[in-house]
């Protein structure tokens, strides 16, 4: 599980850097770059909810060990 977590917050870090290259920074909220932008949005969702899993599976082993 901690292996898939990694692998997929890689990908959104990559997803960011690649739509980073997309975005038109005079005109952020027209065409493009407003897709770019939302996955940029999207892409950070996830790395926080990876964060927040390998937080939780950390705390349920130390839970497991005190038992």
């Amino acid at each position: 599980m901690k292996l898939a977590t990694i692998i997929i917050s890689v990908l959104a870090l990559a997803l960011i850097v690649f739509n980073l290259t997309k975005v038109n920074f005079d005109a952020p909220f027209e065409g493009d770059s407003t897709i770019a932008l939302i996955t940029i949005l999207a892409s950070l969702c996830v790395i926080l909810m990876m964060s927040i899993l390998r937080i939780s599976k950390r705390i349920e082993q130390k839970v497991k060990e005190r038992q």
